[in-house]
């Protein structure tokens, strides 16, 4: 084993459930302890103190994120997941507070990682490798690649799940759900316990590299006719439950597009937006995370390279209709059945006030007028995300408490605002309308590589 590339250091993840959860409780402890001193000093000063300006301390966002980082697991998943709310659930104070948790966290020191090879691999097996590079190219929330070189001469990538992480996923996403509610940033009336049991359950499924394997497997049968798109390959001989084993491909971070020609990052962020169309209006499957990391680019083949499908769900057909309909609805300008279609999704329901009723019309009224308005939609230069979020602020200064929403509906928002946010980073325009357009006719539009 050789050390490879990378910046960082190497930190043990605790692994057990008793050692996660002290350090998730003294967190709390902490973040109170933190508050209490910052409100006595504030009172000293005859200011009476808000409960969101002690949980905004410049110290408070630090220690949280800081030691999910350090955590990793479902700890540092949901803050990751909170990160990139787009403001459908909760404020986007909270999401300051996991912002750093987009960066890679730390990773596993070698002789943790040499201890969780040997428990899923055969004995000797480091003689089947001409090299394996102990410093990972890359470190998230539940796991770290390596790159490998296999002695008859494949290249791999190798992911290697965090010790502990898939025992301590409930006892994690009950404690940051403490956190959260301590925060005081929910909305009065807003119940959590339907989201983070949601989290759960999809953190559950994404601990299993075998399932993943599968949906690599999966989308590489879809994407098969499609040169715009590469996904690794699965190798099955060397993937466990907690361990994925596939081809190393070669790419650069998708935010380096940004350097390219304007023909070039329009036809990436029309590549991805298309995508994300059939994976709801044809697949009926999503990679439900948009995280920048997800996605790098092969400049010499003109391909996205596809990563990380542990967040891959088979999307309820319900759902996916639906948002056929409010997508035909919106281009048309229908406004009536614009609402009717919203309710049924559960943007409002029965006891949702008239008034936040038609402001959230307005919304998605000044979203779909934005796309019909111009021929090429200007990801950079609009002022959509702005009067979005002022019309938001306006709905949770009125009390507005946002329904439960289905879960796929929460997936489905989240992706929709990444890629917007990706488009957005690359400076793209592109003929949304018309994409839409031809996406509701026939779902089976597709891509060629760059060149």
């Amino acid at each position: 084993m050789s050390d490879g590339a990378g910046q960082g250091r190497g930190l043990a993840v605790p692994a057990g459930r008793a050692a996660r959860f002290t350090r998730l409780g003294t967190l709390t402890a902490g973040v109170a302890g933190n508050m209490a001193l910052n409100g006595l000093a504030q009172l000293g000063r005859g200011r009476r103190p808000s409960l969101r300006s002690l949980m905004l301390t410049p110290g408070n966002m630090r220690r949280v994120a800081d030691e999910l980082a350090r955590m990793r697991g479902a700890a540092m998943k949901v803050g990751q997941l909170i990160s990139m709310d787009t403001g459908e659930v909760l404020p986007p104070e909270l999401a300051q507070i996991m912002a750093r948790l987009r960066s890679d966290a730390h990773f596993m020191p070698p002789a943790q990682l040499k201890k969780v090879l040997n428990a899923n691999w055969p004995g000797g097996w480091l003689r089947a490798f001409e090299r394996f590079d102990v410093r990972p190219i890359a470190a998230a929330s539940i796991g770290q690649v390596h790159r490998a070189r296999l002695r008859d001469g494949r290249e791999l990538a190798i992911k290697v799940q965090y010790p502990g992480v898939a025992r301590s996923i409930d006892s994690d996403i009950a404690n940051v759900g403490a956190i959260i509610r301590m925060s005081g940033l929910l909305p009065a009336g807003l119940e959590l316990a339907p989201y983070l049991e949601d989290a759960r359950k999809q953190l559950h499924e994404e601990t299993d590299y075998l399932a993943e394997a599968r949906h690599l497997a999966r989308f590489a049968e879809l994407l098969r006719d499609d040169a715009g798109f590469e996904v690794p390959a699965p190798h099955p001989e060397w993937t466990t439950r907690d361990i994925l084993a596939m081809s190393f491909v070669e790419g650069i971070p998708i935010e380096d597009v940004a350097a390219l020609p304007q023909a070039t990052r329009n036809a990436v962020a029309g590549r991805l937006v298309d995508l994300l169309l059939r994976e709801l209006l044809a697949f009926g499957l999503m990679q439900t995370d948009p995280n920048f990391a997800n996605y790098r680019f092969d400049p010499a083949q003109g391909r996205i390279v596809l990563l990380d499908f542990g967040a891959t769900r088979a999307l309820d057909p319900r759902i996916a209709a639906l948002y056929r309909r409010l997508l035909g609805a919106g281009l048309g300008g229908d406004l009536d059945a614009l609402r009717e279609v919203a309710g049924e999704i559960g943007f409002f329901g029965p006891d949702t006030a008239q008034a936040h009723r038609e402001r959230i019309l307005r919304m998605m009224g000044l979203a779909f007028d934005a796309l019909r308005g111009a021929e090429d939609f200007d990801f950079a230069g609009t002022d959509l995300p702005r009067r979005m979020q002022e019309e938001g602020m306006v709905l949770a200064e009125e009390g507005f408490v946002p329904p439960t929403l289905p879960v796929d509906v929460l997936y489905l928002q989240r992706k929709i605002g990444g890629i917007f946010l990706l488009a957005a980073r690359l400076g793209a325009s592109l003929p949304v309308a018309e994409m839409l357009k031809a996406h509701l006719a026939d779902g089976t539009c597709g891509n060629a590589p760059v060149r």
